[in-house]
């Protein structure tokens, strides 16, 4: 056999093995945006399994179905993961981090801004920054700031059975310590008895019971009550603003309701 017939048939040989290589190699597109290029072995219930290119075929690798969006075929098909067979949401792809204004505080002469940050599932550190200016219908005309920080564990099922899912990472019922601070400058008004003006800055350590639910990715709703204990000029004024009570001991509560932007 001529030494020119055979190169010929080695050079056959690898161009029809790189094509065959390039012709089955299929793309597993994920719902965060990555690409995985391999040839997919298997499509189960919950899991997809693959041969990644670079590797050994001999090797196979498996990813959670719920992760994938489609997979498009080395022949051009494609095919679309069915959510209905398998609706858990992915956490990537989940926003972490929540605005939030308290509904309500306005009536008692303060507004609430909050930033919520999910660290990690049944973890977030939340901090809100209020405005006190009093209003008539407290009887307090008032001047001041107040701080409240605090961590929630959340209490949420992490993952459910098989055709449900984990309805958010910000979602469920929790528990919340928390650190406050007010400061601020008021004059009651005592009718009959003349004005009584000052100043007062307090601490307190409050724990929250609460629960949050989440709509569509995008906007939230807080709901929660506290208990605590406070130190400073409790009796001084009639409102604290970051917390109620402390006229006549030290034990405080708190409460409202938080709506929030997700993003």
């Amino acid at each position: 056999m001529k030494p020119s017939f055979i190169l010929f048939l080695v050079i056959t040989f690898v161009h029809l093995h790189i094509f065959a290589q390039e012709k089955i190699t299929d793309t597993i597109m994920l719902r965060n945006g990555k690409i995985i290029l391999g040839k997919v072995k298997e499509i189960a219930d919950e899991e997809i399994k693959y041969a990644q290119d670079g590797l050994r075929e001999d090797i196979t690798i498996g990813i959670d179905k719920a992760k994938v969006d489609k997979i498009i075929f080395a022949d051009g098909r494609e095919y679309d993961i069915d959510n209905s067979m398998s609706v858990y949401e992915d956490l990537s792809t989940q926003r972490k981090n929540i605005l939030k204004f308290n509904l309500f505080l306005p009536i008692a002469g303060a507004v609430e801004f909050g930033y919520e940050r999910s660290l990690k599932p049944g973890n977030s550190l939340e901090g809100n920054i209020g405005f006190i200016y009093g209003n008539n219908s407290t009887d307090q005309d008032a001047s001041g700031v107040f701080l409240k920080v605090g961590y929630k564990f959340i209490r949420s099922p992490d993952f459910y059975l098989k055709g449900m899912k984990y309805a958010h990472i910000l979602k469920g019922s929790y528990i919340k310590p928390e650190i406050a601070f007010t400061s601020f400058s008021y004059d009651i008004k005592n009718y009959g008895y003349g004005n009584n003006s000052g100043s007062t800055t307090n601490f307190a350590g409050l724990i929250n019971f609460g629960k949050q639910v989440v709509y569509n990715n995008r906007i939230s709703i807080d709901y929660y009550l506290g208990v605590g204990y406070a130190t400073g000029d409790l009796d001084e004024a009639d409102y604290y603003y970051a917390f109620l009570g402390g006229a006549t001991s030290s034990f405080v509560m708190t409460g409202g309701i938080r709506v929030g932007y997700l993003f």
